[in-house]
């Protein structure tokens, strides 16, 4: 079967049964996707009505306005969180985080480890070391200042040991 149009555009040797076979072929594919973009469209045109159930633009517009308040609020509030926490940050590294206590029997005398060494040291490792001295004459109390872990006065063996696990 010979055809004029086939002839025109240059296929007049192609039996137009081939041609019929491969246009079927195109309809099914194409069927197929019309079915496929039809299941997506109805999966879309459930979500925008479970979405705008009970809206209208107004009503959305509204929701829409009132989240961008409530962002504004919560980005108002982090910052102040931020402020605050540097605040009690910097309050607390002039705390006295770090102890050691030594208890001691200062002259051998009494027995029952009465007399001590306290370290209170913060963050930078600036506090002091208490050394109370019990006697039968009585108690008596020195401080001495510890400055970057170091103190300008001579430190005893039981503040040194004091100061170190305060250091710890």
């Amino acid at each position: 079967m010979n055809s004029s149009i086939l002839a025109y555009l240059g296929l007049g040797n192609i039996d137009p049964g081939y041609i019929l076979i491969g246009m079927a072929a195109l309809i099914l594919i194409l069927f197929i996707l019309v079915i496929v973009f039809i299941a997506k469209e109805r999966k879309l045109s459930k979500k925008y009505n479970k979405f705008m159930m009970g809206k209208d633009a107004k009503s959305l517009e509204e929701d829409i306005v009132r989240l961008y308040e409530d962002n504004s609020l919560l980005k108002d509030q982090a910052e102040n969180n931020k402020r605050d926490i540097k605040r009690l940050y910097k309050r607390l590294s002039k705390t006295y985080q770090k102890l050691g206590i030594v208890k001691y029997d200062a002259y051998q005398q009494m027995g029952g480890l009465l007399s001590f060494s306290l370290a209170l040291l913060d963050e930078n490792n600036d506090g002091f070391v208490l050394n109370s001295i019990h006697s039968t004459e009585g108690c008596y109390l020195y401080t001495k200042e510890i400055t970057n872990g170091e103190s300008k006065i001579e430190l005893g063996n039981e503040e040194r040991v004091a100061l170190d696990q305060a250091m710890k």
